[in-house]
Parts: structure tokens; C-alpha cells; sequence
């Protein structure tokens, strides 16, 4: 699925991240993927990305479009040949886009389902929720702008958190034939990370008993970003190897 470089503003982008045990995440992980960890941490999250002024690299910015989203994602690395590679599996992907659902594993790599997003912010504080219309998503997120990472998280300093998430640039997602992954990686123009303060968060999918069990996952740190100029860039799918073919244990959140 190649296309052509998509460019774009992200107007907002938060990361709501959990620290969690390895071995859940190997469970819901397919193959080639494994957790990526982070002082003995598997990492997942949500992603709450803005979007405006999206379109084809060659066309003017008026032209383009804007979109609310959600990502269900997983910190992960990979074998490719003699090294590893490194990025996010996404289990899920939201959009208010009626565009971003009719291309999306089509046209754009990732499959995305149409969810109703309410926000509520200021330059401050952030106030979304999402329900998707299939009702496999939904999520609200209260958070805060703050000076500092919050006491007890697996990251050191808020330079180090914003090195890890920025090395997880490369996703792949399910793609629509099975046991194949899109890939999509994103270049931001400048990397610029804010720590945030979240009051309260909430997951269908990482609230799931039945996927993480009680004790097995843990909110560690939020991060904001705002007013990026980025691009989107394609990149070869990945294929399950033949002898493995177990899939994603949830592909809805």
C-alpha cells in the first residue's frame, strides 16, 4: 500500500501511557511483535491526536482536512534480519472521519472506526471522550498541564520518557486481510513534549479484567504536544510468519 507523503498539523496530541507486565502484553501482541520494555515495563497507551490541514504533501494546506482520533497502542520491537526494529503496534484506531473509515485499511493503511469525540480544553486542561458507534471504544481522559513527570513513574526525567515515545514513530495495525499489518511512520518536524496531569482516565479496553488482569497494569505518565508540523510516511507491511499464526487477542478496544 504505497501512497503518496501525507503532511499536517497536529493541533493536539496527548499520550495517556501504562506501565504493564510483560507477559500480558505477549499475549495480546501477534507475531513478529514483542513488547518493548522499559525498566522491566511493557508499555501501552492512548493516543489523542488532533489533526488539521491533512492532505497530499504537493497540495496547499487550505485544501486539506482535519479529524479527531484515538489509538489503542503497544510499545513493541521486531527482528528485521540482523537487528531489531522498534515501533507501536496499534490495536485499534478511532476517528471522528467519516474519510479516515472509508480509506483507512483501503486507501491509508490502518483500519479506523467512526467514533463521536467530545472535547472540552483550554491551554491548560483537557477534557475528551469517545464512543465509538460499533461500541468496542469507550475512553475519557482528564488531564492537566504540570512542570513535571508524576512521582512513581518508570522514567527518570520527562527527556527521557519523550526519547522513548519518539523512537516509537514507526506503527503498524491490522490491515484488512488477515494476519498482515499496515505500516505508517510519522515524521514530526520538531519534537516538543509537555508533561501533563491526569485526574482521571478510562479504557473499555485497558479496564478490560478479562485482558489485564487486576495488578497487571498500572497509569504511569501523560504527555501533550501541540502545533507540530509532521508528515506521514508509508512503509511495507509486515506478514505473520507462516508457522505462527496466532492473531491479535483483541482487535477492537
Amino acid at each position: 500500500m504505497k501512497l503518496p507523503i501525507i503532511r499536517g498539523i497536529i493541533d493536539r496530541r496527548i499520550l495517556v501511557n501504562f506501565r504493564v507486565d510483560p507477559e500480558i502484553l505477549a499475549g495480546v501482541l501477534p507475531a513478529p511483535f514483542r513488547p518493548k520494555l522499559h525498566q522491566g515495563h511493557g508499555i501501552a497507551g492512548i493516543c489523542l491526536i488532533r489533526l488539521r490541514g491533512v492532505r497530499p504533501r504537493f497540495m496547499p494546506g487550505l485544501l486539506g482536512i482535519g479529524s479527531e482520533n484515538a489509538a489503542h497502542r503497544i510499545a513493541v520491537e521486531w527482528d528485521e534480519g540482523d537487528r531489531i526494529a522498534e515501533g507501536v503496534f496499534i490495536q485499534r484506531r478511532d476517528s471522528s472521519s467519516w474519510l479516515n473509515v472509508l480509506t483507512g485499511g483501503r486507501i491509508f493503511p490502518g483500519i479506523h472506526h467512526h467514533a463521536r469525540f467530545t472535547v472540552h480544553e483550554s491551554e491548560t486542561d483537557y477534557q475528551i471522550t469517545l464512543k465509538s458507534d460499533d461500541g468496542h471504544t469507550d475512553l475519557s481522559v482528564a488531564a492537566q498541564v504540570a512542570d513535571r513527570l508524576p512521582r512513581g513513574s518508570i522514567f527518570g526525567s520527562l527527556e527521557e520518557a519523550s526519547a522513548f515515545f519518539e523512537a516509537g514513530s514507526l506503527g503498524y495495525s491490522p490491515a484488512m486481510k488477515a494476519m498482515r499489518y499496515d505500516g505508517m511512520e510519522l515524521r514530526c518536524r520538531q519534537w516538543n513534549v509537555e508533561p501533563l496531569t491526569v485526574s482521571a482516565v478510562r479504557s473499555s479496553y485497558f479496564d478490560n479484567p478479562s485482558i489485564f488482569k487486576p495488578g497487571s497494569i498500572e497509569f504511569d505518565c501523560a504527555l501533550l504536544m501541540r502545533k507540530i508540523d509532521h508528515e506521514w510516511h508509508s512503509r511495507s507491511d509486515i506478514c505473520c510468519p507462516a508457522e505462527n499464526t496466532r492473531e491479535p487477542a483483541l482487535q477492537s478496544a
